[in-house]
């Protein structure tokens, strides 16, 4: 809000030169929008001089608690703001923890979850490539270089894998072929799909979130509570004057 105060009004003169004065200035603030507005006041304010009586009104005393009122609200508005801000970092800090842990935790099952279907989109033609690979080579070759009970295990192994491809017709081996390396295409896609991670915080930008943090409501706070006492107090000394 803008104020006008008509400064050595003790040097316009007697009084209907500081009328012809205000009369002047109204007529300039008429000209400008801005500042052409109802319940135009303008107090008349002067350093008073004691060698030099003068009949005009003197109305620094009402301007000086004008300010004064003004700036212990400025004051009061500002140290609460102060602490709302602090408020308001502590919970931001918080949450960004609090995201940042989700983010954390969900990069967790993704990567599991993308590891399971890697796995699986590996391991189903690698057995169907293995099993050829042992009904081309012999099983006395095999034994010579597995021994016989890692002979055993592998047969073991790769009996269901045997067992499913001869149940499939050799006119349909070949679709049945195309299939399973649809299958494990869509199953790498959904492994690299389902294993995007999001991003975290790093442990320097957590501690450095936690220290400031800590600092803002040690330090800060604490500091506007100092500053709200010491006001106060000087406040109540002000008055006492």
């Amino acid at each position: 809000k803008m104020r006008f105060y008509l400064s050595k009004a003790d040097e316009a003169g007697h009084e209907s030169d500081r009328q012809r004065v205000m009369m002047q200035i109204v007529q300039e603030l008429c000209k400008r929008p801005g500042l052409n507005r109802t319940g135009f006041d303008m107090p008349t304010i002067f350093i008073p001089n004691p060698t030099k009586p003068n009949r005009c009104v003197n109305q620094i005393e009402e301007v000086c608690k004008d300010i004064e009122k003004t700036i212990n609200q400025t004051i009061q508005n500002t140290l609460n703001t102060l602490e709302k801000d602090c408020e308001k970092i502590g919970a931001l800090v918080d949450e960004a923890i609090w995201q940042d842990n989700c983010a954390r935790s969900s990069n967790y099952r993704a990567v599991f979850k993308g590891g399971l279907l890697y796995i699986l989109s590996i391991t189903l033609p690698l057995a169907l490539m293995l099993n050829m690979f042992v009904g081309i080579v012999s099983d006395s070759t095999l034994k010579s270089v597995l021994g016989g009970q890692g002979y055993d295990m592998l047969k073991m192994y790769l009996a269901p894998v045997r067992t499913f491809w001869k149940g499939v017709p050799e006119d349909h081996q070949l679709y049945a072929g195309v299939f399973l390396i649809v299958l494990t295409i869509v199953m790498v896609l959904m492994a690299r799909a389902s294993s995007k991670l999001s991003s975290t915080l790093s442990r320097k930008q957590k501690r450095s979130l936690l220290d400031k943090q800590e600092y803002v409501q040690s330090v800060v706070k604490s500091k506007k509570k100092s500053l709200y006492t010491e006001y106060l107090q000087q406040t109540v000394s002000d008055h006492d004057l």
